[in-house]
Formats: C-alpha cells, sequence, structure tokens
C-alpha cells in the first residue's frame, strides 16, 4: 500500500506546483562550455530549463540483500529493528537508544536559506523531498549459510549483548533463502559458511532468483523491491567479447552456462528482468557492458560500486583539500587490517585486487583537476594493504601516511589513524543507497528539447558520495571528492523543489548595503 507523503517544506513560488500526485519544478540549470584556443580559455554560459516531477506517494518498499546473514546484513537488519521497535540497551556508558546516525537522508541536515535576522535555516536532508520511512522498509534476502539471523548476530560480534539479546525474538524465525555459490569467485575459505546454497545450471538459478524477488514482494504485498549486494567480494569477471559485451551475448552466456557469469552478475541479471533496482555494494565488476546494456534497455536503476564507509571516505576529503590548497600529494600510503569475514575473503589474491582497485582510484580525479601541480600522465605513488587479523573481528583499524610536496621544496606529511566499526558505518550506506535509489526512480524529467516526461539515467550516478568507485553514464566524468559528490545529491535535490543550488556565496554579507 502506497502513503503520500505530506510536504514538510513548502516553497511558495510560481516555479513550484504542488497537487497530491506530483511536486513539479521549474529549473533553470546553469552551467559553462569552456574550450582551449592557444594561450586562451573561452567560456561561454549556458543554461537549460527543466521540468521535474516528483511523484509524491511513496511505495511500499522492500530491499533483498544478498548477503544477508552477513555482518552487513544482520547490523542493518537489527538497526532497522530496533528503532521500529524502540529498543534501547545497557553499556558501561549507561543506557542506549536507537538511532540512524551515519546515515545521509535521516541524519544530515541542508542550510534551505536564511531567515529574516541572516540565521542559517537548516533542516533535515530526508525532508527534501517524499522519501521512504526506514522503519517501515521489509527486509528479506539470500545468504549462501543458512543460519537465522539471530545466530548470524551473534556470529557478528558487532552488536552489545544486552542489545543482542532483545533482538533475538525478532531475528529469530528469518531465514536467508539459498544463494548462488560459485566457489571460484570467492575465497576458497568461504567453503565452511556454504551450507545453504541453490543447484542447477545459471539459467535455472536466473529463474530461481526472479521467482524469489516475485514471491518476496508478492508474500509482503510491496510495491517495490531493491536488491542489494553486500556479499562477498569476487574476483573480477573477464570481459570476453561475445560472452558479456553486449545484453543478447549475457543472457546467451547464462544459457550455456559460462563460467565467467558470476554470482553478483547473475543476480543484477534477475534485479533488472525483475525491474527492480539494482545496487552493488562490492568492488568487484558486476556491471559487465552487457549488463549496463541490460538496464539501459529495460531502463532499470542500477549503481555501484563498493560502499564508502571509513578509509576510502576519509581520503576523498583529504586529497581534495591538499590538492584544492595547492599542495602536492606525491606519496600516499593505505594500510588495513580487519578480523571479519570481508577481511578472511579478501585474503585471498584475487578477491583483495578487486578491493584495492577500487580503493586506488579514489584521488584520480582531484589529480587530474590541477595540471599545475601535476605534469600530464603523473600521479601520486599510491599503496593499498589489507591483512586479515581475526582478534579485532569488524573493529577495523585504518593507517594511512600522505605526504606532499609544499613551498619551496619543503615536504609535509600527514599520518592518520582511523578505527571503523566497519557494518556500523556499512549499514546507514546501505539504508541511504536503498531511499535514494526508489526515490530517484518516482523522478522525472523533460526539457524543450524533449518535451515528453522521461525517468532519470539509469546508471545513478546521484548515489556517488555513498561509493568508493562510482559508476557514470558513458562518457560522463567521475567525480571522486566527497563534498561535490555531496553537493550533487542536495542540489538536485534542492533543483526538484525549485530552489537554487548552493552556490556559498553568501553575497548578502559580504556587500556594504545602503
Amino acid at each position: 500500500m502506497s502513503s503520500r507523503s505530506e510536504s514538510p517544506i513548502v516553497v511558495e513560488s510560481p516555479h513550484v506546483q504542488y497537487t497530491d500526485e506530483f511536486i513539479t519544478s521549474q529549473y533553470v540549470y546553469q552551467s559553462t562550455v569552456a574550450e582551449r584556443k592557444g594561450k586562451s580559455v573561452v567560456v561561454t554560459p549556458t543554461s537549460t530549463e527543466f521540468t521535474f516531477r516528483t511523484e509524491r506517494r511513496v511505495p511500499k518498499t522492500g530491499v533483498m540483500l544478498v548477503g544477508l546473514g552477513g555482518n552487513n546484513g544482520t547490523t542493518l537488519l537489527s538497526g532497522i529493528i530496533a528503532n521500529r521497535e524502540g529498543l534501547t540497551w545497557r553499556t558501561r556508558q549507561g543506557v542506549q537508544e536507537p538511532n540512524y546516525w551515519g546515515s545521509l537522508t535521516q541524519a544530515s541536515t541542508v542550510q534551505l536559506g536564511s531567515d529574516s535576522k541572516g540565521d542559517p535555516v537548516f533542516v533535515p536532508l530526508g525532508q527534501l523531498l517524499p522519501m521512504v520511512d526506514p522503519n517501515q522498509l521489509v527486509v528479506g534476502g539470500w545468504d549462501i549459510s543458512k543460519k537465522n539471523m539471530a545466530d548470524a548476530m551473534s556470529r557478528s560480534k558487532v552488536l552489545e549483548y544486552d542489545l543482542q539479546r532483545q533482538l533475538v525474538p525478532f531475528l529469530e524465525p528469518i531465514v536467508p533463502l539459498p544463494s548462488v555459490y560459485f566457489p571460484d569467485f570467492i575465497a576458497a575459505n568461504q567453503k565452511d559458511r556454504a551450507d545453504n546454497v541453490l543447484e542447477g545450471s545459471k539459467q535455472e538459478l536466473l529463474e530461481k532468483l526472479r521467482q524469489d524477488i516475485r514471491d518476496f514482494k508478492t508474500a509482503n504485498d510491496l510495491d517495490k523491491v531493491v536488491v542489494l549486494w553486500t556479499a562477498n567480494t569476487e574476483r573480477f569477471s573477464d570481459i570476453i567479447a561475445g560472452v558479456n559485451d553486449t545484453a543478447d551475448n549475457l543472457l546467451a552466456s547464462v544459457k550455456n552456462d559460462h563460467e565467467e557469469v558470476s554470482p553478483s552478475t547473475l543476480f543484477a541479471i534477475a534485479s533488472v528482468l525483475e525491474g527492480c533496482p539494482y545496487i552493488n555494494g562490492s568492488p568487484q565488476n558486476t556491471f559487465v557492458p552487457g549488463l549496463i546494456e541490460l538496464a539501459l534497455q529495460r531502463q532499470v536503476p542500477i549503481a555501484g560500486d563498493d560502499f564508502k564507509s571509513g578509509q576510502t571516505k576519509m581520503k576523498s576529503v583529504l586529497v581534495d583539500f591538499l590538492i584544492s590548497s595547492g599542495l602536492k600529494p606525491v606519496s600516499i600510503v593505505s594500510y588495513n587490517h580487519l578480523g571479519n569475514n570481508d577481511g578472511k575473503n579478501l585474503s585471498a589474491p584475487k578477491q583483495f585486487r578487486s578491493k584495492e582497485i577500487s580503493k586506488s582510484n579514489v584521488v584520480d580525479d582531484m589529480v587530474a583537476s590541477n595540471p599545475i601541480l601535476y605534469k600530464p600522465g603523473e600521479h601520486p605513488d599510491h599503496c593499498v594493504v589489507i591483512k586479515y587479523l581475526p582478534y579485532v573481528g569488524d573493529s577495523k583499524r585504518a593507517m594511512d601516511e600522505y605526504t606532499s610536496e609544499i613551498f619551496m621544496g619543503g615536504k609535509n606529511t600527514i599520518s592518520t589513524y582511523n578505527i571503523c566499526e566497519d557494518s556500523l558505518l556499512a549499514a546507514p550506506i546501505m539504508l541511504d543507497l536503498v531511499i535514494l535509489a526508489e526515490l530517484l526512480g518516482r523522478i522525472q524529467y523533460k526539457t524543450e528539447e524533449e518535451p515528453e516526461f522521461s525517468p532519470l539515467h539509469p546508471v545513478l550516478s546521484h548515489l556517488s558520495f555513498l561509493l568508493k568507485a562510482p559508476m557514470v553514464p558513458k562518457g560522463a566524468p567521475v567525480v571522486n571528492a566527497l563534498f561535490p559528490q555531496r553537493a550533487a545529491i542536495v542540489n538536485f535535490l534542492k533543483a526538484c523543489n525549485g530552489l537554487p543550488a548552493d552556490t556559498h556565496l553568501g553575497l548578502e554579507h559580504r556587500i556594504n548595503k545602503k
């Protein structure tokens, strides 16, 4: 059953119309075209008028997690239940209350403007447009381990015991659906967990996954389902002409049981064919060219890759800060050790290589932005190390060293030590990805050149803030710097309300008023 969300923000403007069905806004997108001509750069301002239409009715939404019984899956499910039921628990620091801290949509704010006194007015980001209430999300999914969610929560060792004890009655009845297990794609050390696996050809597995999605949707009376991969990191799939390079070839490869069709790609195909947004929370190349083409053909949203929660988020802030300040990072060394099952799986070389790629590329756009500091082809030395140390469990240690060249041949070194409660940081990001992916599916646009309303591009680059290696539409620039990524989300949501983008000019405070 859908529900219409009331508007906590009302824009009084002739450019915004509210009906029971839609929020419709006119927005002038101003940009520039810059061309190098000799030693000059010729800049031409441009403007395009968009009409955005956001469906106000929030559908009853479910999320199916691939890897439901892992640390991330059990932590997200437990957090939703604790918030929904108002559970409190006692630690050495006293009584704790549930929250959604760490969630962009639930725990961050946006400045809408200034009041008559000139003071800024902030509102929760989640109030900018009608969004799914996380407490109303229905959670299900698959796992290669058959442990019920109470036992899986205990195995993960993430949450405090007093909270776990109260969650057991809610979690014990929940058992994950059997999942897809191809030993060649994940580390051999995962074999001991694989007691809940589907059997059959890849075509048979695809049909079973599609039926699982349909059954979940029907059983819970859902309007929409989002599928999110939070299972083990896979090795990279080989991109092979005639196998996974086009949508038709990829579907034929499934029928032919080709060895390079990975579990994550199989889940993504099932999701796209069922019209469900698919999000890849791990670093492997799930979105082979054929899968992207399939999503474009079906106009089904996809997003990836790899949750950006701790060390990489810090890196995308620090490197942006250094280069934007005119300092030249020349050496970046990142070391991690962790003891959860993610760390165990990443101890295998092929799986680590997938993670290494997603962590290493995060500085590329920032380096390319400053030809004063970097010559063509020049790049900082950049090393990423991940070690498995069982004792530390989910409490990942991340140590980084940034060495930069500064004024007159000097050197500056910044060292950081970051203890990341891995799953407690990842779970709110998963929540945001689901909520925003669902919302973006309810937004349409039109322009003078495209007079009929159309959905947004299926590759949801809006979600880059939440991902280490963000996917973008073909030909679009990849942005890794954290604050531009956040601004892109905020400014788009504001545009859908007919509000101007944040410029931080603050001219009302920087001129002599007469």
